[in-house]
């Protein structure tokens, strides 16, 4: 494997889309046209690439799977074809959603997962799966796939740790997930020293953490839980790189989603609303 031509003792498979150099995640920035090196991100002249020339390690696979899946399901469900406002029915939804109940008393573990793949109405998926496309491009070519999927799935499991505690009421959505990778976005953009504001992620957390308080029928606990689980997994990751322990951020990963199924299932063992 390829090592950074600025830090040697450090490999990595993303090279620099504009002079091909490797670079590890402390030397990119990401740029409209691909992750650049410290060098050519200063520059200022559009430069054209070939599609031929595109290194495969930048291509957000996991990213795109997953907004495959969500459709997938959401193709599943029935009642979801509205702008905004539908009640989701069918089996798909029922087997899916999470609520306390069905956690604790039927034991239906799978739920923690696959209420993360379900949505509402054409609002509720549109409007995840865009975030899930930007921060998806922004995110994965930088940490890796394998290490961009398990931040996504401790997010997701930390998300709907969160809406146990906070709610008796169902839940769906892949927004604690999506909250997980906004955390996770301030997580990288602090630690390379770029402006969370002026990048445009900060407005992004502050304005969806006002819908979620201020709008019913959102799930608070979801997206608190999501966004705390990613940035804690964006700096096991960040601190795993800077000592030379690439296989600490994925044990830390672990870690952290083992602890959200134990929250999740306490949290679901407890009567009454909850503290949303």
């Amino acid at each position: 494997m390829a090592t950074c031509y600025r830090h040697p003792s450090r490999e990595t498979n993303v090279s620099c889309s504009n002079c091909g150099r490797p670079i590890c995640p402390d030397c990119m920035t990401s740029t409209p046209v691909g992750m650049r090196c410290p060098e050519c991100s200063k520059q200022r002249t559009k430069v054209m690439r070939m599609p031929s020339v595109r290194s495969a390690s930048t291509v957000p696979r996991v990213t795109y799977a997953l907004i495959v899946i969500n459709v997938a399901a959401f193709l599943a469900e029935s009642g979801q074809f509205s702008l905004a406002g539908s009640s989701v029915h069918g089996n798909v939804v029922e087997e899916g959603d999470l609520y306390r109940a069905a956690i604790h008393e039927g034991h239906q573990y799978w739920r923690l997962v696959s209420s993360g793949f379900l949505h509402v109405d054409l609002l509720h998926i549109g409007f995840n799966m865009y975030l899930l496309y930007l921060l998806g491009l922004m995110l994965e070519p930088a940490i890796g796939s394998v290490r961009f999927a398990a931040l996504y799935f401790t997010a997701l499991l930390a998300g709907s740790f969160g809406a146990l505690l906070a709610t008796a009421a169902p839940s769906l959505g892949a927004s604690g997930a999506v909250f997980g990778l906004m955390g996770a976005a301030a997580v990288e953009l602090r630690a390379r020293r770029l402006s969370i504001m002026e990048s445009g992620i900060g407005t992004l957390i502050i304005f969806n953490l006002i819908l979620s308080f201020t709008l019913s029928n959102i799930s608070v606990g979801a997206h608190v839980g999501g966004l705390i689980g990613g940035a804690l997994v964006a700096a096991a990751l960040r601190y795993g790189d800077s000592h030379r322990m690439r296989a600490f951020g994925l044990v830390a990963c672990a870690v952290l989603a083992a602890a959200s199924v134990a929250g999740a299932l306490i949290a679901a063992s407890v009567t009454g609303p909850g503290f949303a």
